[in-house]
């Protein structure tokens, strides 16, 4: 079983936010484990997938995954590496208030119906606020307890979460396709070479993605990168090379697209979050 490494970020009566690391594993699925506790992760570095039953979700920056306290799950690592995810435990009654009940089973116990929701743009960027600001220091315990309640709601409210549809064979193609997109993040695909790599039709798969996931394929790959984006403007101080390493075509490509989604510039979100702070390696 992987060692994980956990950094509490933030623990209050209301929220606790932690960062979680594991080194990976193996294709092989893991040794069934039980989660002690109801909570939401949001993956942002890395991919693995997690399977409860035959159901199986691919855990990227994309999606939240929902789970519930005693259920039992496995977790496979289709490619090599470690990943991390930023975990969000909100006090039961207040997760109750911020969760449409369609989204819960029925009964006393909070419990939530599926194992997976996407998110959109702002959830991830409220993810790396969050995250950012908790490790570095600049955000007081009230400001960390909104963010993260704003981010819960974000993630689970019924006007930004989407609901994987379709037939299940749909849902399986479509996952199998998120896994290989996240093999190599900056590769350039087409349409083509991914359809070939999943073995159906570019139609097809173009249809089932958008169905699956309520966004066209193109983009939610863009989304990826700009998530894995998210996750290392800190480490940056050459953001021509970022764009380089994360497959955009230039560094004025990369702005336009991450200030499209998230409404500020590359430089103005690290200047945000990190302030005059400055000492990451420059790559």
């Amino acid at each position: 079983m992987p060692h994980f490494q956990v950094q509490v970020l933030l623990k209050t009566p209301v929220v606790t936010v932690s960062d979680v690391w594991c080194p990976g594993g193996t294709a092989h699925r893991s040794e069934p484990e039980t989660s002690s506790r109801t909570h939401l992760v949001f993956p942002y570095r890395g991919t693995y997938v997690r399977h409860v039953g035959e159901d199986a979700a691919v855990a990227d920056a994309s999606q939240v995954l929902l789970f519930n306290a005693g259920e039992t799950y496995q977790v496979s690592h289709p490619h090599p590496g470690s990943d991390a995810s930023l975990v969000l435990e909100v006090e039961e009654t207040m997760l109750r208030e911020l969760t449409p009940p369609q989204l819960l089973h029925d009964g006393p116990a909070l419990r939530f119906r599926r194992q997976r929701l996407r998110i959109d743009p702002r959830a991830q960027v409220l993810v790396a606020l969050l995250r950012h600001s908790l490790r570095e220091g600049t955000a007081e315990p009230l400001e960390g307890e909104s963010l993260a309640l704003v981010l819960a709601s974000r993630a689970l409210g019924p006007r930004t979460a989407h609901v994987a549809g379709a037939s299940a064979a749909r849902q399986r193609l479509v996952e199998r396709t998120k896994v290989v997109l996240a093999g190599d993040l900056a590769r350039r695909w087409t349409l083509a070479e991914i359809a070939d790599e999943v073995g159906v039709s570019p139609v097809y798969l173009t249809q089932s993605f958008r169905q699956v996931e309520g966004v066209p394929l193109y983009r939610y790959h863009v989304r990826l990168r700009l998530a894995r984006a998210l996750d290392l403007l800190a480490e940056y101080d050459d953001l021509s090379a970022l764009a380089q390493d994360l497959g955009f075509s230039s560094h004025s490509h990369f702005a336009a697209t991450f200030q499209q989604a998230y409404k500020r510039t590359p430089s103005e979100f690290r200047q945000h979050v990190l302030g005059q702070r400055r000492g990451g390696p420059s790559r």
